[in-house]
């Protein structure tokens, strides 16, 4: 195995060879997605109707100031897996213990597996509208096999996003910022700041959606200051000119959500630009897919990723062929929703609780740094187990989700307790800080 890419196991240390410009451009590539031009909408604040709240310039600002929190978020979970050198599961040992640790582990994998699914099937589809001539499984397979290429060499592919995908993108990205700027673009200030927070928090989780992977990727970092700037800085910049654009292509088509695309295609060269959108978002895919293998190593920490990686490439491409994948988008953002709170249990425990001080001569790799357990055999911490729960709940209350069932069990929870969402209220950011809150107070009493 070449010493500058990832280990086949978790038994072997993970190199370091990763610097800010490399891990800059991968955050960067996964901040443009093609979801950031159909999912534009959302930041918006549609009503029950699915009428708009925000105008386009409120929902702008609101977008912005989502992504920056999230990207904020996104550099902390990003610290750890430069601190220690392991990835994102087993940075769980530490926090909940190794057999608790396997819960969260289980649904990362679940949602990991559907955002997979979900990537190659808007591969398939925006490539179709490129181009017919090929079936639509035939661009489900291709994506499958790019995806299954990129995921057995991760850090191969890392470095080449930098060098040829984001240049592609940046270059991309211009041309239509100029051919949408030359349309007349209708009014922006139309409609109102009313659910500003309810955008924002919208933006905000897309950035959060990342946050149960950075780590996988940003303990291959040489240091924990390009780790954190790369995540937060090259992420936000990226998502907020990809949905900046994403809504003036849906001001130039009155709002309608189906035509979002015309713009981009209606262009001189459209096309041609637009494929490097389309082409890029196999990075998703293959970001989703990577980070499941190294999830179930936490499961299994022999498990060669090579086999892992294939077997899962195969898996995502039969589901991109035979589900439907819209019905899963409910589950998708329940599953999500677990770890917002799950971020604020572990950057106050690690930060300013059980920190690891792995800067101070510790060896990469190492089990065990200075109280934070990531072996084998690390205890069960039930206190953090409840602090993360406890964030559950607020957000759950705060933002019941659209899942039949779940989301009427906790309208008739606020209904008992008489609690009514206010439109400045943020799931993510309320529940973030409640969790963090209480697991500082369990850290305390528990250590006394």
């Amino acid at each position: 195995m070449a010493s500058n890419e990832v280990p086949y196991t978790l038994d072997e240390p993970a190199p370091k060879v990763l610097g800010f410009w490399d891990q800059g451009a991968f955050w960067a590539n996964l901040g443009v997605s093609l979801l950031a031009f159909s999912g534009a909408y959302t930041v918006l604040a549609p009503d029950a109707d699915g009428d708009p709240t925000l105008s386009i310039m409120a929902g702008i600002a609101a977008m912005a100031v989502g992504t920056i929190l999230g990207g904020l978020m996104l550099g902390l979970a990003a610290v750890p897996g430069a601190r220690t050198g392991q990835p994102a599961m087993v940075l769980l040992r530490g926090l909940f213990g190794a057999r608790l640790s396997y819960a969260p582990t289980v649904l990362n994998i679940a949602q990991l597996v559907g955002w997979g699914t979900f990537e190659l099937i808007v591969i398939a589809d925006a490539a179709t509208v490129l181009w017919d001539g090929i079936p639509r499984w035939g661009y489900v397979v291709a994506a499958g096999v790019l995806t299954t290429v990129l995921t057995i060499w991760p850090l191969g592919s890392v470095r080449l996003l930098r060098r040829y995908v984001t240049v592609a993108v940046a270059i991309a990205l211009v041309y239509f910022y100029v051919q949408l700027l030359r349309e007349p673009i209708p009014d922006l200030t139309q409609g109102s700041w009313g659910g500003f927070w309810i955008g924002a928090d919208a933006a905000l989780a897309v950035s959060i959606s990342w946050v149960p992977v950075a780590a996988d990727y940003t303990r291959h970092s040489r240091t924990e200051r390009a780790a954190f700037g790369a995540a937060a800085v090259g992420y936000s910049v990226t998502q907020i000119v990809a949905y900046t654009l994403g809504l003036l292509a849906l001001a130039l088509v009155a709002g309608n959500t189906d035509d979002v695309f015309d713009p981009f295609l209606g262009a001189t060269l459209g096309v041609v630009f637009f494929a490097v959108f389309v082409l890029r978002e196999a990075d998703q895919s293959f970001a989703d897919t990577y980070s499941t293998a190294v999830s179930i190593q936490n499961l299994a920490p022999r498990a060669d990723r090579r086999v892992l990686s294939v077997v899962l490439g195969v898996t995502i491409t039969v589901l991109a062929l035979v589900l439907d994948i819209g019905d899963y988008a409910g589950f998708l953002s329940l599953i999500g929703s677990v770890f917002v709170p799950m971020l604020g249990v572990l950057a106050a425990d690690f930060f300013l609780g059980r920190r690891a001080r792995a800067g101070a001569g510790a060896e990469a790799g190492a089990e065990r740094l200075d109280g934070w357990d990531v072996s084998r055999t690390a205890p069960s911490r039930w206190g953090m187990i409840a602090a993360w729960a406890v964030g559950f709940v607020v957000y759950q209350l705060v933002n019941p989700g659209i899942v039949s069932g779940w989301a009427d069990f906790w309208r008739d929870v606020q209904d008992v307790l008489r609690f009514a969402p206010q439109s400045w209220m943020s799931a993510s950011l309320l529940s973030f800080l409640v969790a963090a809150a209480a697991a500082l107070l369990i850290g305390r009493v528990t250590r006394r």
